[in-house]
């Protein structure tokens, strides 16, 4: 197949999530109003991370690159979201589709391993305290950190670059409201299961392999944590872990659904649900996860509204109110 068979498509038409004009301008709304408090809440955590000094631990470090990763991986899909949904013509031109699949996957990638870094810090914290310090040093968390974003990067370019180079020679609508590998699998005009087969050993690799991290670490966490003695560290250490393992779930559980179950059962329909939920919804989420189960991230807020000043009434009501 020549080159020029490959890029006889100049654009896709992606055909969203609604058909009705009315239903696209509500859900133009709603994620509008969710992706405002997605940028919000994952700045404003990365903000006080940075601001408070009791924050400058290892767990918040890679909970701060967990934030800088939401705010780039939602802003990757939403925005061109928000503005089709208020379009006429929904296309995206061939370099801008595969540019958007290339920060998708290599965010998302990121964000897996990061998960998987934040499980091994738990691990460490609460199983080898006494060496915590030693092992999670900051050079050390800053290597961790560079090489999830290596590793997401390196992974989006070598699936990026085999799914850019099918052919795409025939229809170019896209049953998505973004630049997904299963839906350009399909649009391809050759025998692509060589290609899913591929991209399915890389995803597994990444995702099975930071949930095998995971759950190794909460197996050893757990163990240590019905050994405790003291009531107080018990109830820190679950509390800390509950909101580590609510977030990840939500991620892996919605990703797993869409890209590790057999391709003979992908439904485009079903798979557009459970992408708006790990695209849109979870980075939204996860800040709130975080903060509302988090003593620490609630006390240096309070904190910070009093050493700053800022007269917002509602702020410090809502403080007072999660105390």
């Amino acid at each position: 197949m020549t080159r020029r068979n490959h890029t006889s498509l100049t654009e896709f038409i992606l055909l969203g999530l609604a058909d009705t004009m009315e239903l696209q301008v509500i859900l133009f709304l709603l994620f509008l109003v969710i992706y405002t408090l997605t940028v919000l809440g994952n700045v404003g955590m990365i903000l006080l991370i940075r601001t408070d000094s009791q924050l400058h631990t290892p767990m918040y470090f890679f909970l701060a690159n967990l934030s800088f990763v939401d705010v780039c991986y939602s802003s990757t899909i939403t925005p061109k979201m928000l503005v089709d949904l208020l379009s006429e013509k929904k296309t995206i031109s061939f370099a801008g589709c595969f540019l958007q699949l290339y920060f998708f996957i290599a965010l998302a990638t990121t964000e897996c391993i990061l998960f998987g870094l934040m499980a091994y810090d738990r691990y460490v914290a609460i199983c080898n305290p006494l060496l915590y310090s030693l092992i999670m040093s900051r050079t050390v968390c800053l290597k961790m950190a560079a090489g999830a974003f290596t590793a997401g990067f390196l992974n989006s370019m070598v699936n990026t670059s085999y799914i850019s180079s099918l052919p795409f020679c025939s229809s170019n609508v896209i049953h998505h409201f973004f630049c997904d590998s299963p839906p350009l699998f399909r649009l391809s005009c050759s025998d692509t299961r060589l290609n899913e087969s591929i991209f399915s050993t890389f995803a597994g690799m990444n995702m099975v392999g930071a949930l095998l991290v995971i759950l190794t670490s909460y197996s050893y966490i757990l163990f240590s944590i019905f050994h405790m003695h003291s009531g107080e560290g018990k109830r820190k250490a679950f509390s800390t872990c509950g909101s580590h393992l609510t977030a990840l779930t939500l991620f892996y559980a919605t990703a797993i659904y869409t890209y590790l179950r057999p391709s003979s059962s992908y439904s485009l329909d079903k798979d557009k649900v459970a992408s708006v939920f790990y695209t849109v919804v979870i980075p939204m989420l996860n800040p709130l996860i975080y903060s509302l189960r988090n003593r620490e991230v609630k006390k240096a807020l309070w904190n910070v509204t009093i050493r700053t000043r800022i007269p917002f009434i509602s702020l410090i009501s809502l403080v007072n109110f999660l105390n």
